[in-house]
């Protein structure tokens, strides 16, 4: 049966540095998929650690269903073995002896599960996972990805309250990996338990999040469905480290309510979304996604419609990304399909809809990680 998972103002400190985990509060509820997102060394690994009872909080509070797991303050350290919690790490973490029953099997022997209903379970998941025909065979003759399914199976046989996932495509080739993701979702949903997953990889968080965290120097800067993430950032970070690489330094010289009017470089005006907290006169830098600028569009009366230089292009193959000078600054515009429509040297309408321009405070701006 899956269980929501609360976490309070949870804090990690190791013996020097900054702390690992910095007041991180979030829940997730009973069947709901939380992706934790974020650069290495940003605290996502630390966090599910903590809520396995692998890492020993230095305070807050941790609670799996109506059960606090972890509180310091009050001595409560419920131990791994007692969490009901299912985990699967990236290196698959399989036993290289045993056949692909044998493994599934292992931990309902544990927990002493009669044998007509240990085997029936068994057959259910490796169905789920897609792995039925391999049930007899070593585990160590499998594909990673194979072998990835194996350890999830495992995770799932016993009927856990929280599966708990730890970058489990990291170690797959590109073509696995896609696989596997696609599938992930579909499995975990299917079972219904609720699952803490944990990625660097902006594309994984969007195909299996009901909601996206994006964590960074132990902090949970933002967390939302995906498509809140990815439409309104919270603020330059969470913009960058999902994919907004535009950045254009203005000021914004008026306000009027969600957005407003930001004069760039050589004194061009656009129009942007603005965060709260951001007044007329601060310095902004104004975040836009390379597929958002809209290419050839003839609309002079609309707002953000500018002529840009064409500087550079990379062709890919499916998509063209464009290299523009406008607006006193520089641009990346990506455009899908086969053909390249701008040589180098031409000049081109842009269109920036102003709803997915965001205007943030110069002094929270940073860099990519």
């Amino acid at each position: 049966m899956s269980a929501e998972l609360k976490v309070e103002h949870l804090r990690k400190v190791f013996s020097v540095g900054r702390p690992a985990i910095d007041d991180v509060s979030f829940r997730a509820t009973a069947g709901e998929i939380v992706v934790l997102l974020g650069p290495s060394g940003c605290g996502k690994t630390t966090t599910l650690r903590c809520v396995a009872g692998l890492e020993t909080p230095t305070s807050g509070e941790i609670a799996i269903g109506r059960e606090a797991v972890s509180v310091p303050a009050r001595g409560v350290l419920v131990p791994p073995r007692l969490r009901n919690i299912g985990m699967v790490f990236q290196s698959y973490a399989v036993w290289p002896h045993m056949t692909v029953r044998q493994n599934v099997t292992y931990p309902l022997r544990q927990r002493r599960v009669p044998r007509a209903e240990a085997g029936r379970k068994v057959d259910e998941v490796l169905a789920l996972v897609g792995l039925s025909e391999y049930a007899e065979r070593p585990v160590v003759s499998l594909s990673g990805g194979q072998m990835q399914r194996v350890a999830l199976a495992r995770s799932l046989v016993y009927q856990p309250q929280l599966l708990l996932l730890d970058e489990p495509l990291s170690n797959l080739d590109a073509k696995l990996r896609l696989r596997l993701r696609d599938d992930l979702r579909r499995i975990i949903k299917q079972t219904g338990v609720t699952a803490l997953y944990v990625t660097h990889d902006q594309s994984e968080a969007v195909v299996l999040g009901d909601r996206i965290g994006v964590m960074r120097d132990g902090k949970l800067l933002q967390i939302a469905p995906p498509n809140e993430i990815y439409n309104r950032p919270a603020d330059m970070f969470v913009a960058n480290f999902t994919g907004a690489s535009n950045a254009l330094p203005g000021r914004l010289l008026a306000r009027n309510g969600e957005f407003g009017t930001v004069e760039t470089g050589g004194g061009n005006r656009l129009t942007a979304w603005l965060p709260p907290g951001v007044a007329a006169g601060s310095e902004v830098n104004v975040a836009l996604r390379p597929e958002n600028i809209r290419l050839g569009v003839q609309a002079a009366a609309e707002p953000n419609h500018f002529t840009a230089r064409v500087t550079g292009q990379r062709y890919q193959g499916t998509q063209t990304i464009y290299e523009l000078a406008t607006l006193g600054g520089r641009l990346e515009a990506l455009e899908l399909g086969t053909n390249v429509r701008y040589p180098v040297g031409s000049d081109v309408e842009i269109l920036l809809p102003p709803e997915l321009c965001w205007a943030y405070s110069a002094q929270e701006a940073a860099p990519m990680e």
